[in-house]
């Protein structure tokens, strides 16, 4: 039988703590969420591996180093809302909802939606709820959110997005730029986002989230 514990751990060691990424209540949701009940069935044996695992068409998990990197930048307080773009089977969701007062799952495609909402509650996640819904429109009816996070890349961020950010709220976001791919944390001040460099990841885009292509005759 296969001791997820013990890749669990090794994961936080090899993985995130070397990352730069010592915030306890980061360890600690990482050491305790068991990233195998959140992935497919047949990725368990892989669910500890440095890499994303590949959920199908351009959908990912993303790879810990980049979920610990993102949530380090992003500093969740206890008393705060997250809104979780893409959130597949719940993983993320559930590492954050660790840190957070609430937070809110979002999940396109119908099946990954039941599921997460599903593996959450089997993990006592009971601060986390997962909305079913388009990604590029979030979840406006359990917003403003003080932070978003977005689990896969974008090229373009949906206004719709970030007009649930409160104002002073933060968003992390991982943008390819060609093949580079850069994470940014946005702070919302006077209705605008201001964008800062925080590192390197890489992930396929999301759909709805590609960059318009101009319209030509």
């Amino acid at each position: 039988m296969t001791d997820f514990s013990t890749r669990r751990t090794m994961m936080v060691d090899t993985q995130v703590r070397p990352s730069d990424v010592t915030k306890f209540p980061i360890i600690d949701a990482m050491l305790s969420v068991p990233r195998e009940a959140f992935v497919p069935r047949a990725l368990r044996e892989a669910a500890y591996m440095g890499e994303n695992l590949a959920l199908g068409g351009t959908r990912v998990i993303l790879e810990p180093r980049t979920l610990a990197k993102a949530l380090d930048a992003l500093d969740i307080s206890g008393d705060e809302v997250v809104l979780d773009v893409g959130c597949a089977l719940g993983y993320s969701t559930a590492v954050m909802s660790r840190m957070a007062e609430l937070v809110v799952g979002v999940e396109e495609e119908d099946t990954m939606a039941q599921e997460a909402q599903s593996i959450l509650l089997d993990h006592g996640a009971d601060n986390a709820v997962v909305h079913h819904g388009p990604l590029t429109e979030g979840a406006a009816e359990h917003g403003p959110y003080d932070v978003i996070m977005v689990q896969g890349a974008v090229e373009h961020l949906p206004a719709a997005l970030t007009d649930q950010l409160k104002e002073g709220g933060r968003i992390a976001c991982l943008f390819m730029e060609g093949a580079l791919g850069v994470v940014r944390i946005g702070y919302k001040i006077d209705s605008e986002i201001t964008w800062r460099f925080s590192f390197n990841a890489g992930a396929p885009v999301l759909p709805g989230f590609e960059k318009h292509a101009a319209f030509t005759l």
